[in-house]
Parts: C-alpha cells; sequence; structure tokens
C-alpha cells in the first residue's frame, strides 16, 4: 500500500501560478507510474497529466499542455504539478494517483481506472 497527500492547492487569480506536490508513504519502494487527474464542480473526474516511473515519459491534457508541467523527486518520493497561466477553467479539486502495473513497465496511464492509488485532493481555485 502506498498513501498519497497532496498540497499546495489554493485561490489564485487568472494568470498566476501555482505548484501542487504529491507526497507518498508507504511502500515506496515499488515501482509506480504517477498522475493528476482534477474534477470540477458537476463535472467527472478528468486526466491531467502523467509520467512514467523513470520520468521520461510524460504525458498532459490538451488544455493544459504548454502551462503545466509534472516532475517527480524520487529522495523525497514526491510528485509535483507546476501550474502557469491558470484560468478559471483550471479551477477543480487535483488528484494525484499512482499505478503499479505501468510503472513496473515503465509506461503511463491516462485512464482513471488504471491507477491503483488516490490522494485525497487538493482545490484549486482562479477567480477570473
Amino acid at each position: 500500500q502506498v498513501q498519497l497527500v497532496e498540497s499546495g492547492g489554493g485561490l489564485v487569480q487568472a494568470g498566476d501560478s501555482l505548484r501542487l506536490a504529491c507526497a507518498a508513504s508507504g511502500r515506496t519502494s515499488s515501482r509506480y507510474a504517477m498522475g493528476w487527474f482534477r474534477q470540477a464542480p458537476g463535472k467527472e473526474r478528468e486526466f491531467v497529466a502523467a509520467i512514467s516511473w523513470s520520468g521520461g515519459n510524460t504525458y498532459y491534457a490538451d488544455p493544459v499542455k504548454g502551462r503545466f508541467t509534472i516532475s517527480r523527486e524520487y529522495a523525497k518520493n514526491t510528485v509535483y504539478l507546476q501550474m502557469s497561466s491558470l484560468n478559471h477553467e483550471d479551477t477543480a479539486v487535483y488528484y494525484c494517483a499512482a499505478d503499479e502495473e505501468k510503472g513496473i513497465f515503465n509506461a503511463i496511464s491516462t485512464y482513471s481506472y488504471s491507477y491503483n492509488y488516490w490522494g485525497q485532493g487538493t482545490q484549486v481555485t482562479v477567480s477570473s
């Protein structure tokens, strides 16, 4: 089992930047691909970004491509989501997730059902 805790959310203005962090604890010796998802009020959870175990592969949803960057720091068992040029449509609860199967193969997934472990989420609100 691995536990994930997100942090870094908050209230920002349109055009601002924000960095989310996801700290993993527990069975961190296993290989995990990591992903960020978000869920806005009244909408389904959607994929945002993912990174492979090695960090060599990343993938982004079209709405955030060029504005968000996912990275991971192995020494701290932490994954980051650097968000810039935020707009009102980025308002959502952001969740990080770990995918053990994809981690083994150094692959990534954009599908929420692929991920085994989830954090509790952190709220990001962008005022226009």
